[in-house]
């Protein structure tokens, strides 16, 4: 499903999207590659699409947890529950995204 033009993302950065009644956050990392998760934290139960983006991560701006925008795992603590990450592909300057069958996480 398209959900934004790529020229709509920050150059490094996260936004909140909703698809089909899931809250997610899309996220272009550093190095150009965009990505889709959840955007929840699995600590703070608040939105990742406001934290900050370094290298291929984001971190939680409430507690400080950081995620792996590749593979959702938590890459620093309190966080302990990976986030779910979506399929994201690029199509002639859109962003297309399929959801996960996978249900949201919480901790």
């Amino acid at each position: 499903m398209r959900v934004c033009a790529l020229d709509e993302l920050p150059e490094v950065g996260a936004a909140r999207a909703e698809i089909d009644g899931r809250v997610v956050a899309i996220v272009r990392a550093e190095d150009g590659s965009v990505h889709c998760i959840d955007d929840e934290c699995t600590h703070g139960k608040v939105s990742l699409a406001e934290g900050e983006v370094e290298g291929c991560q984001i971190e939680c701006w409430l507690h400080g947890s950081t995620f792996d925008l590749r593979t959702g795992a938590p890459s620093g603590l309190p966080a302990t529950v990976p986030v779910v990450v979506h399929q994201v592909e690029v199509v002639d300057g859109d962003v297309h995204v399929a959801l996960s069958d996978q249900p949201a996480r919480t901790a």
